[in-house]
């Protein structure tokens, strides 16, 4: 960690030094510990710490950049001089947008003392109320405990500068026996805020009630996702479908369907990087102020989240969502937000009276981006419920299934939410478990 002031020293030296037109330094550092164990025990226990800054240069028409994380003057000023001589190798963009000029960044709540001052120890506690129930039980045990501080910086030759730091914690298990899993997940930006003996009774609990799984043919079944599973489609969604940049190239179910309903009235989902019910970021990797976007609201079709290059090309402003720039992937959601509904876990499966319970989806690929079909499989808890109770667990299906179209089938929405990282592992969701009239599953598995 380097703090504001030191960043801000860093920042001026290399501007001081630059020759292009414009200029930008991008800092990203932290320190990262994680826990690991397996087989019921600890097996590893890592930390880093790392810092890293990214010069982007524009000369004319050309961007060039280059990335260090020798901090030294020395090091900075090589640095700067790769990204000079890369711009001048480019070929001129004649879209590149100006970088941004100073700018208001309200402040975020993501950082939490006892986040950043997590101890070996701390996390080795949990680590064994996860082992320590399983053992109780006759199961195994294996998951992950990660406490993470992160800085990051942006400031460029316009006089734009913004600074924040934050604190991530997160956990997930897998608890076995020899025919059946349970799963839990959790993340805070407040490590305080983990209930890690809530989180271990409930993936023991799957684990011990999806014993002996029963097979189940291939079809389409009426059924309730947990979170886990609704985290999913919703990751996703914003990765295919939520970017301005997607909706430019004709590539997202958004493109022309603005101002029109296209998924179930139940469902709204947004972006807010300021909710500290999130996990939140102030400002995106060019320094811009992030701002609330509707994606979809009551089911309808209302926006889409802009860097500036995005922004430039409709006329618009960009809604601080950029990645680092110049990329292939345009603007992305890192805050994504589902609405809670009005049912209870316990009132989502009475409303079905032949279906599906399932806790999460495995290994989720998008086969055709514009209409976000997807294939995976279910995964550490499959249920099959009558008559609004389980009646048995049934064994892991496959699917090939349209997300859009399932959150059309979307009957209804817990009403409670839970914090989730990312499907890639950058950002967070925040969703609820929902009940869908139907889900078509492809496949089945022998397990």
């Amino acid at each position: 960690m380097l703090g504001e002031k030191a960043f801000r020293k860093l920042a001026d030296q290399v501007l001081a030094k630059s020759k292009a037109d414009q200029t930008e330094v991008l800092l990203q550092a932290g320190d990262s510990a994680l826990t690991r164990f397996a087989n019921s025990y600890i097996h590893q226990n890592v930390a880093e710490s790392d810092a890293a800054v990214r010069l982007r240069v524009v000369i004319g028409r050309r961007t060039g950049v280059a990335t260090t994380n020798d901090l030294s003057a020395e090091g900075l000023e090589r640095a700067l001089e790769t990204a000079m001589i890369v711009a001048g190798l480019q070929p001129e963009n004649p879209n590149l947008p100006p970088m941004p000029g100073p700018q208001v960044v309200p402040q975020a709540v993501a950082f939490s003392e006892a986040t950043a001052n997590a101890s070996p120890e701390l996390r080795a506690r949990a680590a064994g109320v996860f082992c320590t129930l399983a053992r109780e039980k006759g199961l195994t045990a294996a998951g992950a405990f990660r406490t993470s501080l992160w800085e990051m910086g942006v400031a460029n030759s316009l006089g734009h500068f913004v600074h924040s730091v934050g604190t991530v914690a997160d956990v997930n298990t897998v608890i076995m026996s020899e025919d059946s899993s349970g799963y839990a997940e959790a993340a805070a930006v407040d490590v305080r805020h983990l209930d890690v003996e809530a989180l271990a009774a409930e993936a023991v609990g799957k684990a011990l009630r999806s014993r002996n799984p029963r097979p189940l043919p291939a079809g389409e079944y009426p059924v309730v996702l947990e979170a886990y599973a609704t985290a999913d489609i919703v990751s996703i969604m914003g990765y295919l479908a939520f970017s301005a940049l997607a909706v430019q190239e004709g590539r997202s179910f958004m493109a022309g369907k603005f101002g029109q309903p296209i998924m179930s009235p139940a469902v709204s989902i947004w972006d807010d990087g300021l909710d500290p019910s999130g996990l939140p970021l102030p400002f995106d990797f060019e320094g811009v102020p992030k701002k609330r976007v509707d994606f979809i609201k009551d089911g309808v079709a209302i926006g889409v989240v802009h860097d500036s290059a995005t922004a430039l090309k409709e006329g618009v402003q960009s809604t601080g969502h950029s990645l680092p720039m110049p990329n292939p992937q345009g603007p992305f959601p890192l805050n994504m937000f589902m609405a809670g509904g009005t049912a209870s876990a316990e009132q989502l499966i009475a409303g079905l009276d032949k279906g599906l319970l399932v806790t999460r989806f495995h290994y989720t690929v998008p086969v055709h981006p514009a209409k976000a079909v997807v294939t995976g499989m279910t995964r550490d808890g499959t249920f099959w419920v009558e008559k609004g109770e389980i009646a048995y667990p049934v064994k892991n299906l496959r699917f090939t299934e349209s997300y859009l179209d399932a959150f059309n089938r979307v009957e209804a929405v817990g009403r409670e939410t839970q914090l989730l990282v990312s499907r890639f592992e950058i950002g967070g969701v925040r969703v609820p478990a929902v009940r869908l009239a139907g889900f078509r599953f492809t496949g089945t598995t022998e397990f």
